[in-house]
């Protein structure tokens, strides 16, 4: 029955992707955003046309959990206990030929998301994403991993908070420089939704320092790529938390200059010999 679903699949993804090569129309009907927000809800609800959205012919994936290749997308999807998953994809974004996406799964257990997809000619030919477990209750200050505003403002300032983000987490985040977390804030006025931290850049200062206090420290070591649109930034970043190695994904979002509310996503990166695809974590195009 697997075999059966798997082919049936793939079959159907071959067919619409050969149409679309023949008839350009069809993969501008539908926006690339949109494309990811069916092919997420067919996580869901089994619906095979969105597998057509991903190239069959080049599909790398960097989750490595999942094998290569859109048989292994499939596979992962026929792995799921019956009826087990949701998604209700909270916010998407486009940057360039990138969409990106914030979403609540219950995906082998309940699970925050976020999710990258690279497009060539309409089709997915590349994805990445980080998944961490989702908290039962909000964090102190009563927010959970992906309530908030959603709102997409600022479009011609997207460089600019690119720009803003990316010194942020240089700076802060892996060059540990303190004395310059003031510049980066409007007053003590910040939005915190990761579980573990209140609001207020006082609550991150104070949450870090009672962390140091038990021997546990966070250090980024190196940002991996920045997306953003308008308002909204995505820094994706490697590093450790304590005694793991983890990859970092944090959403901002940039009001007046300043950073004004952020969410994460962290998840521990699996050692190499237990990997299911070869193509690493990150490697993101240059």
């Amino acid at each position: 029955m697997k075999n059966t679903l798997l082919s049936t699949v793939l079959v159907s993804a071959l067919s619409l992707s050969s149409c679309n090569a023949q008839d350009d129309d069809t993969t501008t009907e539908v926006s690339n955003e949109e494309k990811v927000i069916q092919l997420l809800k067919s996580i869901e609800t089994g619906a095979q046309e969105p597998a057509a959205y991903i190239n069959p012919n080049n599909y790398v994936q960097h989750n490595l959990e999942v094998a290569d290749g859109i048989a292994g997308f499939i596979a992962t999807l026929q792995a799921l206990p019956p009826n087990s998953a949701k998604v209700n994809t909270v916010r998407t974004f486009e940057d360039g030929n990138f969409v990106f996406s914030h979403t609540d799964y219950n995906f082998f257990g309940p699970k925050i998301g976020f999710d990258i997809f690279r497009f060539e000619d309409g089709l997915i030919v590349e994805h990445w994403d980080n998944l961490q477990v989702k908290p039962k209750l909000p964090n102190p200050s009563g927010h959970t991993m992906t309530d908030g505003t959603t709102e997409i403002t600022d479009l011609d300032k997207t460089e600019k908070n690119k720009e803003l983000v990316k010194n942020f987490v240089t700076d802060i985040l892996v060059n540990g420089d303190m004395s310059k977390i003031s510049a980066y804030f409007d007053g003590d006025n910040y939005i915190q939704h990761n579980p573990n931290i209140p609001d207020q850049l006082s609550g991150l200062g104070a949450t870090l320092e009672a962390l140091a206090k038990q021997g546990i420290f966070m250090k980024y070591d190196r940002i991996h790529t920045v997306l953003g649109e308008g308002n909204f930034v995505l820094a994706v970043s490697e590093g450790d938390f304590g005694e793991d190695h983890n990859s970092f994904y944090d959403l901002f979002r940039i009001e007046n200059g300043k950073i004004a509310e952020h969410w994460d996503v962290v998840e521990k990166i699996a050692p190499k010999e237990n990997w299911k695809n070869q193509n690493g974590k990150f490697n993101f195009p240059k």
